[in-house]
């Protein structure tokens, strides 16, 4: 028996290395194989056209992949806005580039995404090349975009869904009543209403006015921009939202200017290889952003020269963490740009509606330092650069932003939530404590506030919403009292916040860094994107294997993955915060 034994623990040792001799070798050679298909050279072809796919998620800037991400080819799935606005505007001097093909299959963009996209495809017509749009469908907002070509082409059974602006705010109210959950907030700002999902259950007057102000103005940068590129007025725009066009024929799609014709996705690829000279059987040589960017690295500026920093500062700012705005690692990295003698000036993207007030102060600290070693900081504002987005971007030596940027939210709030209904009330876990002070376990979730702990917390909520002000007083040039007149929490597009005096100029990332590149003596092609996104293999493979777990393909439904993740939030967020509310725009 015993030698059995043995015999049978040394088959599973041997066992257990074989497989990890295999599962090494395997990935050596699956990691020489990619890392060499990865090496070769990706030509463009003469007579090319640049092909832009609107589907899915566009984010502002590809993110740090999983393992399973690259396994899966996750990358080739979708294009970034900067993958986008980069072709884009090289391929407007490139004698290869003939023309675009916007290919409308169903995109997520917020407006000043859209807006930043739209403003350089009328840029690249300037050129005097073609741009031809195709939808099977088209929802608004890649109808927006495809507005700017000269033709529009839509499937003869297809539709054009252009219905107006609107906002939905969830509010947790009912449901946090009904689990025996309370959320005790303490605020600074009438319209500081990131609280309000918490402890409403509808939007209150003044955010109701707020929203219905930023929201008339960006259906007017649609019907205005639509009407422009369309050559019809804002009114037909507007009165196209309101006729449900979703159900219009093709006839009156195109008798009221909205397509050019209606053809199937082949009829409109024949038009193409007609127009470049293409036979009939041959491939169309299309060449996505990613691609084309690829081949042609060589004419990004090196790091090791002088440059400008573009520095992107992208989601909710959080201490430390996975994903967004990391203030553990964003911190260093300022720091480090600052003292990078090949670094002349900084140019930070923020697309941030905010999130933990420490680390915006954190960040805001380190850019200060940046400034300090005599090197101009510029901010370029994204769709959303509020609360703790405005936070980081208020020392900025000029701050850009679009016209459709949501900015502003200068404010601050407390949040705890207070689940001694659910755990005592409902699922009748009690707690004895022995302390040695009253207030030995405040911010214990089992127990509310007392008063005097509730207005300590008032007192610190107080306190970080005066440094923000003094903050963007100083940033701005203005005095404390001028900036707590248009701040308590409100919210304003980039038009407003341009009178206003919390932007200097409305424009894109691009003229940001031209206008920079120009103080600084560059060229406007010399900078570089920080920070570095780790997309290597084998570091990859090293560093999240634990990633592996999300091969289990758990599907959730998008909604009530939504919710879960805001529950989660609430959970993990730190108790100060300086955000915006989450806007939703349908």
């Amino acid at each position: 028996m015993l030698k059995r034994f043995f015999v049978s623990m040394l088959g599973t040792i041997a066992g257990v290395w074989v497989t990890i001799f295999i599962i090494l070798f395997g990935g050596i050679v699956i990691a020489g194989a990619v890392i060499g298909a990865s090496s070769e050279s990706v030509k463009i072809k003469d007579k090319s056209v640049l092909y832009l796919k609107l589907e899915g998620d566009i984010v502002e800037r590809l993110q740090e992949q999983s393992f399973m991400d690259f396994v899966n080819d996750y990358d080739s799935k979708g294009q970034t806005l900067d993958q986008m606005l980069n072709a884009v505007r090289m391929a407007a001097t490139d004698k290869k580039i003939r023309g675009i093909y916007i290919d409308a299959a169903g995109s997520t963009m917020d407006v000043a995404s859209r807006q930043e996209l739209v403003e350089a495809l009328k840029d690249f017509k300037e050129s005097g090349k073609w741009i031809y749009a195709y939808g099977d469908n088209f929802e608004q907002g890649d109808y927006l975009i495809a507005s700017v070509a000269d033709k529009i082409f839509l499937n003869p059974v297809g539709y054009v869904d252009i219905r107006g602006i609107a906002m939905q705010t969830p509010f947790f109210t009912g449901l946090l009543d009904k689990l025996g959950i309370k959320v005790q907030i303490v605020k600074v700002g009438t319209y500081k209403s990131a609280v309000e999902p918490f402890i409403l259950t509808s939007m209150s007057e003044p955010a109701r006015r707020q929203n219905q102000i930023y929201i008339d103005s960006i259906w007017n940068y649609y019907a205005s921009t639509i009407a422009e590129n369309r050559d019809v007025t804002p009114a037909n725009v507007s009165a196209w939202a309101d006729s449900l066009t979703f159900a219009w024929t093709p006839e009156h799609n195109i008798k009221a200017r909205i397509v050019t014709e209606t053809c199937y996705r082949r009829n409109v690829e024949n038009m193409l290889r007609e127009r470049l000279g293409v036979d009939a059987d041959d491939e169309l040589p299309l060449v996505t952003p990613a691609k084309y960017i690829e081949a042609n690295s060589d004419k990004f500026a090196s790091p090791s020269k002088d440059h400008i920093a573009v520095l992107y500062a992208v989601g909710e700012i959080v201490e430390s963490g996975y994903g967004g705005i990391d203030g553990s690692k964003m911190v260093p990295e300022i720091i480090r740009l600052a003292d990078d003698e090949n670094v002349v000036g900084l140019v930070l993207r923020v697309n941030s509606g905010g999130g933990s007030a420490f680390a915006s102060e954190q960040i805001w600290e380190a850019l200060e330092y940046f400034k300090s070693q005599d090197k101009p900081f510029y901010v370029s504002m994204g769709d959303y650069a509020a609360s703790g987005g405005y936070y980081i971007s208020c020392g900025a030596d000029r701050i850009f932003a679009d016209a459709t940027t949501l900015t502003g939210s200068i404010g601050a709030f407390g949040l705890l939530p207070d689940l001694s209904g659910l755990v005592t009330g409902k699922l009748g876990v009690t707690f004895s404590t022995v302390s040695s002070s009253p207030n030995a376990t405040f911010m214990s979730l089992t127990s509310p506030m007392t008063a005097d702990q509730k207005a300590a917390m008032q007192h610190y909520v107080d306190e970080t919403y005066d440094i923000f002000t003094s903050r963007v007083a100083e940033g701005r040039h203005m005095s404390v009292d001028s900036v707590k007149a248009i701040a308590e929490g409100r919210v304003w597009v980039g038009s407003s916040a341009l009178e206003l005096g919390l932007v200097d100029q409305l424009g894109s990332l691009n003229d940001a860094v031209k206008a920079l590149a120009a103080e600084v003596n560059l060229d406007s092609d010399a900078w570089v994107a920080y920070p570095h996104v780790n997309t290597s293999f084998l570091e990859r493979l090293l560093e999240e294997t634990s990633q592996l777990q999300a091969s289990q393909g758990i599907a959730l439904d998008p909604e009530m993955v939504k919710y879960l993740i805001t529950a989660k939030r609430i959970s993990e967020m730190e108790p100060i915060q300086a955000r915006m509310p989450e806007i939703v725009l349908r």
